[in-house]
């Protein structure tokens, strides 16, 4: 599986760099002078742990960090960035596929950069051979063709990376992306200090306490308690089913607050039939404007893409299937048509409708690798996962691995609409039946969210 997902991968990065000298992931994100050893050396512990604070529902203050390693510069764009989204997008793509598949009739929500992150972070707790295996999941593996010889990226490189990404987002812009990690140990454990770092590098704040399971109602309540007043109330009852054996729970937020380049009016908003298949249509709230946009009518795949720019850097890729077109085909086909729309797309003069909507989405991320498929599980968070490194505790266990994803949208725009009537007469486009979506970045082009929507009122 591992060799199939790299030789695509390679196909992938060759196709996009075919003017430019290839470096390989590895080197880039390698630090230090890294030796090869044997997938099966097995280190007894950590090299250093920390004590846990317990969790306490009225200290809501994110762990502290250290402000060296902390950069509140605006990152310029950097060969690893540009590489980290590649390698990013190709698995967010395919998770979203799998994700998908299991949700034909539902809305589905996926942070490429928030799950890929989520997988870093966690990697570093997993012993020498699962870690290894992540790697080879996530795109950054060595490329050595030994198959008993395996070297460890720098994986806190990699999650500053992606930090860095996030900082383009922000920058001069009304977009925000805010990214929390809580993870919660059980009493009397002291976990890695390179995973307690990890959950750092990743997120603008990370909370990582300990608490007792053994009474597993209430220290659902006590959690779930904790996770929605350290959110601000976007996280709530993240957690059920808690197991009084509990070894660690973790969970990872990425929430995407986005305004338009222009500002739809109010005014012009209405409620209209939205399509949600062929004997079923809902009153939804569409909003229209009449204006310049990118787009392309792809009649070989069936479908209509439009990109709405969203305040300086971020856009929107927009896809509807033309009228009896399937869904799901368009969206089996991302991997190799999302390039090539984006290339496709030209100017003309629109009037489009599209459904105000904002979402959310909890992933499982055991469940999503089962997705994948059984073995993907099994080697990364299921049966044949180890956690040696991750604490005191050599017999340690991943609980719970949860994702969520907040995306909303706002009516406003970073500018406001021109008031002049646009010449020409504009081309209809109304976006009322089910479609995907991505919000990419625009100048390292990582992905941040894929959607798709089969009903905006639920």
């Amino acid at each position: 599986m591992q060799k199939l997902l790299l030789l695509l991968l390679c196909c992938c990065l060759s196709g996009s760099q075919a003017n430019r000298v290839y470096v390989h992931p590895f080197g880039l994100f390698a630090v230090g002078n890294i030796s090869c050893v044997t997938p099966q050396t097995q280190t007894p512990n950590p090299q250093e742990t920390l004590p846990v604070a317990p969790l306490d529902v009225e200290a809501l203050t994110p762990d502290s960090r250290d402000p060296t390693k902390v950069n509140t510069q605006r990152q310029n764009i950097t060969e690893k960035m540009m590489v980290l989204a590649k390698l990013m997008n190709f698995l967010g793509l395919r998770m979203y596929q799998a994700l998908s598949s299991k949700q034909r009739s539902t809305n589905t929500l996926l942070s490429p950069l928030g799950t890929y992150g989520s997988l870093v972070t966690l990697s570093l707790g997993a012993s020498r051979k699962t870690a290894t295996s992540f790697q080879g999941f996530l795109g950054l593996s060595s490329g050595t063709s030994l198959d008993d010889c395996a070297s460890l990226v720098g994986r806190h490189n990699v999650l500053k990376t992606l930090r860095s990404i996030n900082s383009l987002v922000e920058d001069g812009t009304k977009d925000k992306v805010t990214t929390q990690v809580w993870a919660f140990a059980r009493q009397d454990v002291r976990l890695s200090e390179e995973f307690i770092h990890g959950t750092q590098d990743f997120s603008d704040a990370s909370f990582i306490r300990s608490l007792d399971f053994s009474r597993p109602q209430e220290a659902e309540r006590l959690l779930n308690h904790f996770v929605e007043k350290t959110s601000g109330g976007k996280v709530k009852s993240i957690f059920k089913d808690v197991n009084a054996s509990s070894d660690l729970l973790f969970v990872s937020s990425f929430s995407f607050q986005g305004n338009w380049r222009t500002a739809f009016r109010p005014h012009k908003t209405s409620m209209q039939e939205f399509h949600v298949d062929e004997t079923t249509t809902v009153m939804a709230p569409l909003m229209t404007h009449t204006g310049q946009y990118q787009y392309l009518n792809d009649k070989l795949r069936r479908c209509t893409v439009v990109k709405l720019s969203l305040s300086s850097r971020s856009y929107m890729l927009l896809v509807v299937p033309h009228a009896g077109a399937s869904l799901h085909d368009i969206e089996s086909k991302l991997l190799t048509d999302m390039s090539g729309w984006q290339q496709s797309l030209q100017e003309g003069l629109l009037e489009l409708s599209v459904p105000k909507f904002s979402m959310s989405s909890v992933t499982d991320l055991r469940k999503l690798l089962a997705y994948m498929g059984p073995q993907v599980e099994d080697e990364l968070l299921g049966s044949q996962a180890e956690f040696s490194q991750l604490s005191n505790n050599r017999l340690f266990t991943i609980d719970k691995a949860l994702s969520k994803v907040l995306f909303e949208m706002s009516e406003d725009g970073a500018e406001p609409q021109d008031s002049a009537q646009e010449a020409g007469i504009p081309l209809k486009l109304s976006i009322n039946r089910p479609f995907f979506f991505a919000v990419i970045e625009g100048d390292s082009n990582a992905i941040l969210l894929l959607g798709k929507i089969t009903n905006p009122t639920l």
